[in-house]
């Protein structure tokens, strides 16, 4: 290749790489050019999960699962973890995804959710403490008894906290105040009926409440029991996802109205 078609091939390439990464780059973290040679930089980590969530039991039917909203896209996509018979598990602010899956493991085995959530936290090696420490995440689990416990880390972006209720326990970052969680627990406890309109009177009373400071963007709900979904061997009682809507509280009640038409009765 010619030299003047290399560099500018080359310009071309930082000018774009450089694009991509300023929205989440930290200070340093862009790319630089040293003595004609570019340097890659470190992958830079998502926006924290900022979000409000609830994880729920129902002693009557057996169900078990949770309820998310949060002003990011998807917030479904890497928050809610569930296992029929095992317990739940939402993971969120300076999310570390692997929390979820680790969580049921260890529920699988019958570890108490106080001792997963403190093993988990502990063991994790916090690979990024700069940009996405692990004093920042945000962490619960519910069993499948209705036991509960949380984590919020000092560093998760304010306001962030935890309430426990009865069967469940509700978190939440970057929310107006301490009245989003404590709304939702009371919401939580307070509504009759099918755990997914619980769990939705939670979402619906924490958004009252102030909820993400920044808005809404996404939701969603996953609830579990054994061979209690619409189809054969199926442990998925609801699994519904608002990725991109500007109210997707209101979007997620259509669908679980929707889903009550066709669950299976309970048994």
């Amino acid at each position: 290749m010619p030299r003047s078609l290399l560099a500018v091939t080359l310009r071309r390439a930082v000018s774009f790489a450089a694009v991509v990464a300023v929205p989440f780059a930290m200070p340093g973290a862009l790319h630089a050019q040293t003595a004609g040679t570019i340097t890659a930089p470190s992958p830079l980590p998502w926006p924290p999960v900022a979000t409000f969530s609830i994880l729920g039991y129902d002693p009557a039917t057996g169900e078990v699962g949770g309820a998310v909203q949060s002003r990011v896209f998807s917030v479904g996509n890497g928050v809610l973890w569930a296992e029929a018979g095992v317990g739940a598990a939402a993971s969120q602010a300076i999310v570390d995804v692997s929390y979820g899956p680790q969580a049921i493991a260890l529920l699988r085995k019958g570890k108490k959710p106080a001792d997963i959530v403190k093993s988990i936290w502990e063991g994790d090696p916090d690979p990024r403490p700069v940009d996405w420490t692990k004093y920042g995440r945000q962490f619960a689990v519910i069993d499948a008894q209705g036991n509960v416990a949380a984590y919020t880390g000092p560093k998760a972006t304010e306001w962030a906290g935890d309430k426990q209720g009865q069967f469940c326990t509700a978190q939440g970052n970057i929310l107006a105040s301490p009245e989003v969680v404590n709304a939702m627990v009371k919401a939580f406890e307070e509504t009759k009926g099918h755990l997914s309109f619980r769990l939705l009177a939670a979402l619906e009373a924490g958004q009252i409440a102030g909820g993400d400071k920044r808005g809404m963007q996404s939701a969603a709900m996953l609830i579990v029991k054994k061979d209690a979904g619409v189809w054969l061997h199926n442990d998925v009682v609801v699994r519904l996802q608002v990725d991109d809507s500007p109210e997707p509280i209101k979007e997620l009640r259509r669908l679980v109205e929707k889903a009550a038409t066709q669950r299976r009765p309970a048994r």
